[in-house]
């Protein structure tokens, strides 16, 4: 009794997604450039823990949507395609959950 297990379907939709995700992570990266750049700025006042925090945190950014975005290519060959459609979408969460916080801080008075 040899049964064959079956892999599930790559699928076209699911290959379009992430290339439209990694896109957005992509263009993410360069606001992060402008960001990271301006993000020096913070020692103008003096080198500080908080100063050192902030870089830091800002420089550190791009290992969030490459690490994703690996992992999400990972799951694709290995024809997880849930886990990779979910890592393609976390890997340019970030920008949009922040584009969604000014604009809603914005709306409050």
């Amino acid at each position: 009794m040899s049964e064959i297990a079956v892999q599930p379907k790559r699928s076209t939709g699911l290959l379009i997604w992430m290339i439209v995700s990694q896109l957005l992570a992509v263009a993410s990266l360069f606001i992060w450039l402008v960001m990271a750049g301006l993000s020096v700025m913070a020692f103008d006042a003096g080198e500080t823990p908080a100063a050192w925090a902030f870089v830091i945190t800002i420089w550190s950014y791009p290992i969030f949507p490459l690490g994703l975005s690996i992992g999400a290519w990972v799951a694709y060959a290995r024809r997880k395609n849930k886990l990779a459609a979910i890592l393609s979408g976390l890997s340019f969460a970030p920008p949009i959950l922040f584009a969604l916080l000014l604009g809603i801080t914005s709306l409050m008075p």
